[in-house]
């Protein structure tokens, strides 16, 4: 049972891996560099034993001859391939339930991504009821923007003359 699990785990990892970076991924397959992301972020590659080079090498190996991606079961290939190679003092059996420990479970790590702050000018530019003239015509009260109607005037082509009261009664008269 807890084999299982693990193995759902590891194939959950692997789906989000794949998915990583890439707006239509569907999770069935992984390209080369969510791979290399992968054993770097759960720590298969050590600088050591196992370097990114190994890494390449080893999706090089598994995946088809013109193939760019590998599939779940390719995934688990690479993996045993890897697995003597990052634990040496243990039996390949062992060193693959290792490896598979290293993985399951885990999801890619975002370094790097910078995080928007507001410092105290860009609220102030930004707060739409300190502006004036012609700027301020551009936002309602709430300081929600009125679009197209808030830049530009807009011409009124009913065929009245403007501020005119009873503007559209024509029909109205005539009727009667």
């Amino acid at each position: 049972m807890a084999e299982n699990a693990e193995m759902a785990s590891l194939e959950e990892s692997f789906r989000k891996f794949a998915i990583y970076g890439d707006t239509k991924a569907t999770g069935q397959e992984m390209n080369g560099k969510n791979w290399a992301k992968l054993c770097k972020d759960c720590k298969v590659t050590d600088g050591k034993s196992v370097t990114s080079t190994d890494v390449d090498i080893v999706f090089s190996k598994v995946k088809g001859k013109t193939a760019r991606v590998i599939n779940y079961e390719e995934f688990k290939k690479a993996l045993e391939e890897l697995a003597p190679k990052r634990f040496k003092d243990k039996s390949k059996e062992e060193a693959f339930e290792a490896i598979c420990q290293l993985v399951a479970g885990k999801e890619p790590i975002n370094v790097g991504v910078t995080k928007a702050k507001t410092v105290g000018a860009v609220e102030r530019l930004t707060d739409t009821s300190k502006y004036t003239g012609s700027h301020k015509e551009r936002f309602d009260e709430s300081g929600k923007g009125k679009g197209k109607s808030g830049r530009e005037n807009i011409v009124d082509t009913s065929g009245y003359v403007s501020a005119y009261k009873n503007a559209g009664t024509y029909d109205a008269k005539v009727k009667k």
